[in-house]
């Protein structure tokens, strides 16, 4: 039997459920594979909230996520460019929030050597979505665009392709982001009212030529900035299309993921992961999604451990068995241990210094 994530009526995070489904099967072209890690996106909150930008209405009870990465299992009939204990990273049309899925060998490439689980398994939609956004707009140093959400999965991703062809950029984002957002290059501008006021003002006379809209609902400031029809981009709101003749960027096929795949296995860009929960907490961590405020991505690890005396900064970073060796960006602890990475704050190795040390030796606290 396998595990996945479901919802049987829409609504918020509350409606979803973790069911035991039979283990599937792979079909002729297909893939089993074990996940290791899976993305959650803002299209997911839409279309378990029966708002799918492109108007269609999941069918109930229908499973959630579409960007994964894990081990081939099987491979079923004319599925021959992978074997057993493979490790893959892919995408599927829905339901990839699951202990084990079956997936079209089309959609499913190699996980590039060094790429963690956690980066590799949510890095589809949001970095297919950035590369086409990017490179439709066939942005150059002579470009200033303005990119919504730019603390984001999507978003962040975006400002550094963005970056990487010479554009001038604006991210708008929580104020306590900010200092991520200048990390990449990116002229940081709060959320909030008169935003083409302050967007002007940061631009210091620059004409603003492109307008990336990841958060929703900002195509009439792309408008009232001079911004054409053309060039301003949208994932999620087809108001936008309708009133303000904007361009819906989607998800890219298995070309652009592997692309995008090299370029971060290379460090050309990064893809931050904001959080990693563990299975029994997928309505926790589309909770953390909802809030639009996370830098980077939120995964769904399924093989999350935690450690005894584990002491990091906040928020609280998970591993996963499967990464250790290959971990996962984190804010910078104090570690005075040989001791994974993410573990102790020294005080394990002072207790056991001052256990074993000399009558009348020196502290070195």
């Amino acid at each position: 039997m396998a595990k996945a994530v479901r919802f049987s009526r829409f609504g918020g995070p509350e409606v979803l459920e973790v069911v035991e489904v039979p283990t599937p099967e792979p079909g002729d072209g297909e893939l089993l594979v074990e996940v290791a890690a899976a993305g959650l996106t803002p299209v997911d909150s839409a279309i378990r909230e029966d708002r799918d930008p492109t108007g269609r209405a999941a069918p109930l009870p229908s499973g959630v996520g579409r960007e994964f990465a894990g081990v081939v299992v099987a491979a079923g009939p004319g599925a021959s460019q992978f074997d057993r204990g493979d490790e893959v990273m892919g995408f599927v049309d829905g339901g990839a929030l699951a202990t084990h899925l079956v997936a079209p060998e089309a959609n499913v490439v190699r996980r590039p050597p060094g790429l963690s689980w956690e980066v590799a398994g949510s890095l589809y939609t949001s970095g297919t979505t950035a590369w086409a956004a990017v490179e439709r707009l066939a942005l150059t140093a002579n470009d200033t665009v303005v990119v919504t959400a730019a603390a984001g999965g999507v978003g962040c991703l975006a400002v550094q392709f963005a970056r990487l062809k010479g554009a001038h950029v604006l991210g708008t984002s929580a104020d306590q982001r900010f200092d991520f957002l200048r990390q990449f290059g990116v002229v940081p501008i709060g959320y909030g009212p008169r935003l083409a006021e302050r967007v002007g003002a940061a631009a210091d006379g620059l004409p603003i030529t492109a307008f990336l809209d990841f958060l929703g609902g900002e195509a009439e400031v792309a408008t009232a900035l001079g911004v054409p029809p053309g060039r301003i981009l949208t994932t999620l709101d087809p108001d936008a299309v309708d009133l303000h003749g904007a361009v819906r960027v989607e998800p890219g096929d298995a070309v652009a993921f592997a692309r995008v795949a090299q370029l971060v296995a290379a460090r050309r860009v990064r893809l931050p992961i904001a959080d990693v929960f563990p299975l029994e907490r997928v309505a926790d961590a589309y909770r953390a999604l909802d809030r639009r405020d996370a830098p980077g991505k939120i995964v769904l690890g399924f093989h999350v451990v935690a450690y005894p005396g584990q002491v990091v900064e906040e928020p609280d970073l998970k591993e996963q068995d499967v990464t250790l060796g290959v971990p996962t960006p984190h804010a910078r602890v104090a570690v005075e241990e040989q001791v994974p990475a993410a573990i102790g704050d020294g005080s394990v190795r002072r207790r056991h210094r001052a256990a074993h040390a000399a009558p009348g030796a020196p502290d070195d606290r």
